[in-house]
């Protein structure tokens, strides 16, 4: 299995802006689709942006104009740029990937998760 972590999770104020990245623990590992989900307490996870390999983008319609998502296909990185944050916005936000791990000879294939990072909106 291949692990992912992310960084950049914090407490803001509302209005805030907050930037999320997303490497692969592996550094023969490639990631193709990426995308960031949220989940709040007593809540179940949610969708809130995905990034092919071409850069093509979808959202949530709660943080569409507020959140970009990109990503560094030589650095194997991606981000969540988070602005005007909301309250409604806390969550722990985690990263998932398509990932490939290549060899001489072989190839395989994994979905892979970090263990999540907590943001924090306070009002």
């Amino acid at each position: 299995q291949v692990q992912l972590v992310e960084s950049g999770g914090g407490l803001v104020h509302v209005g805030g802006s907050l930037r999320l990245s997303c490497t692969a623990t592996e550094s023969t590992v490639t990631i193709n689709e990426m995308g960031w989900y949220r989940q709040a307490p007593e809540n179940g996870r949610e969708l809130v942006a995905t990034i092919d390999w071409n850069g093509n983008t979808n959202y949530v319609d709660s943080v569409k104009g507020r959140f970009t998502i990109s990503r560094n296909n030589a650095r194997d990185a991606g981000y969540l740029q988070m602005n005007n944050l909301r309250p409604e916005d806390t969550a722990v936000y985690y990263c998932n990937g398509k990932t490939v791990r290549r060899g001489r000879d072989y190839e395989e294939h994994f979905d892979s998760w970090g263990r999540g990072t907590q943001v924090t909106v306070s009002s």
